[in-house]
């Protein structure tokens, strides 16, 4: 899946460090490749199978080598790089431009950054981010919160209460990452990773009340751009067979990752805000090594184990 520079930049600037030093108006350019160029043999002017559908880095090398050239040369190279219609330039270790290569980035519409990470740090930590960035992904009815650094996917049919439960989580100070409908991908460590729809992003829909603004209400620490998925609550209608020990836990399978998951009766009168809080905290207590409920099986057991031994 192809993506846009624009997307590298939202989704990975803080990390890989990255500032804007021309053609901030041009990130829509098409990305089709996760690796990335080094265009030392281009600046010589051999440019037969150049990968010319990369991101091209320019490190110590390409700017020792492009400096050694005598000005005329050098323009010639850069011009014949930039008709190659790259998709974009990264400049490490905070190198500066030179100004012709600021005209011609203008010109040929590429966006140009820079960073302070050395070279191959940020070619590995970028080739990974791009990666992640196209994989493939899945678009699902839920909407997905950060409960203590826990990522929780609400589902339920319409009308069961999804939006409210998050929004009184939201009022507890934790954050909303999608509302109803949630775009999920596969990372590199095998762990699925939420995140909201550009267009529905910070907003959520209240029956009743309509859609609100989520920073503009609760603040920027309201919001998270995206998390990692640790459990899936099911909010359903009560049958009467609903598991009460949770001894035996149960799993989703999403994009062939298996999730904790775990149904959740509504009734009235019901603090479902309350239980999905606990309901994440006891996960992230399972994370750490310590299930409340295997260790009371274990301790019921022991003591059964025990009685039978005395009778014995």
């Amino acid at each position: 899946m192809a993506i846009t520079v624009k997307t590298l930049w939202n989704e990975g600037a803080e990390k890989l460090q990255l500032s804007i030093i021309a053609g901030e108006q041009f990130l829509d350019r098409k990305l089709p490749e996760t690796t990335m160029n080094r265009p030392g043999l281009a600046m010589t002017g051999f440019f037969q199978y150049f990968a010319n559908q990369r991101l091209q880095i320019f490190g110590l090398a390409e700017f020792t080598y492009m400096k050694s050239l005598p000005q005329a040369e050098r323009s010639k190279r850069l011009v014949d790089l930039f008709d190659q219609q790259i998709p974009g330039i990264v400049i490490t270790r905070n190198r500066k431009p030179s100004k012709e290569m600021i005209e011609l980035a203008e010109k040929h519409r590429v966006p140009v950054f820079r960073t302070p990470m050395v070279t191959m740090n940020f070619v590995n930590e970028c080739t990974v981010i791009l990666e992640e960035l196209t994989a493939p992904q899945e678009r699902i009815q839920g909407t997905c919160l950060e409960i203590m650094g826990i990522g929780v996917l609400l589902r339920g049919d319409p009308g069961i209460g999804k939006s409210e439960t998050a929004l009184a989580l939201i009022e507890r100070g934790y954050s909303l990452v999608s509302d109803d409908v949630t775009e999920v991908r596969r990372n590199s460590r095998s762990r699925l990773v939420c995140w909201a729809n550009e267009v529905t992003r910070y907003h959520m829909e209240i029956r009743g009340l309509g859609i609100i603004h989520v920073p503009s209400l609760f603040g920027v620490a309201a919001i998270r751009r995206q998390t990692e998925l640790d459990l899936v609550v099911d909010l359903k209608n009560p049958t009467g067979n609903e598991d009460r020990t949770g001894v035996q836990p149960e799993t989703i399978e999403i994009m062939g990752v298996k999730v904790p998951y775990i149904t959740l009766p509504v009734r009235s009168g019901r603090d479902m805000a309350n239980i999905v809080e606990v309901a994440a905290l006891n996960q992230k207590l399972k994370e750490l090594g310590h299930d409340a409920a295997k260790e009371l099986d274990d301790k019921i057991i022991s003591r059964l184990t025990r009685g039978r031994v005395r009778n014995g």
